[in-house]
Parts: C-alpha cells; structure tokens; sequence
C-alpha cells in the first residue's frame, strides 16, 4: 500500500482516530495537527499485514516544529489512526529500524 492513498485521505479528513489513540495523544500530549504533519511528510517503516482489525502500516514523521512521531494507521478504505507517540531512542535506531 502506497502511503501516498493514506495521504491522499489525511488531506481530504476521509480518516479518524482510533478511541485507543485519542487516549495516547491526550497523555502524550500529541495534537492532531502534529500526527497530521507526520504522516503528510512520513514514510512506511512497518507493515502488518496481519494485525487484530485490518492490515496496518507503521508510518514515521517529523511534525514542522521537529518532533519525531509514529502513527500506526490502518488501510483504505477505512483509514484509522490507531495509535501514536513518540519513538523511543532505546527501542528505536534513527525512529525507523527496531533495536
């Protein structure tokens, strides 16, 4: 899956979030703008194929001010935030490879 369709829907808001990942961005404090900014100007780092609801994609961005983020996003047609925050540096190697 092209992230440029999951693109193409964050830009026309045919997407939403997940509850899951409403209560993240609220402890987190990530704004939906920022997730927005990430994905508009990310890239696939993870797919999961297989995950519990319906495929997903690991998508990793830079918001404008800087701060790295992870979005996992399910597929169109139903494009899903399902969750988001930022990437470990003890887990993650430059956000995008796991340790």
């Amino acid at each position: 899956m092209s992230i440029n369709l999951i693109r193409d829907k964050v830009r026309n808001g045919e997407y939403r979030f997940s509850e899951h990942a409403i209560k993240r961005m609220i402890k987190r404090y990530i704004e939906r703008s920022e997730v927005e900014e990430a994905i508009m100007a990310g890239e696939i780092i993870e797919e999961y194929p297989d995950d519990k609801y319906s495929p997903s994609h690991l998508i990793y961005g830079k918001t404008k001010k800087g701060r790295d983020l992870h979005a996992q996003v399910s597929l169109p047609p139903n494009v899903v935030v399902v969750t988001t925050y930022e990437p470990d540096p003890n887990e993650w190697i430059n956000c995008r490879i796991r340790r």
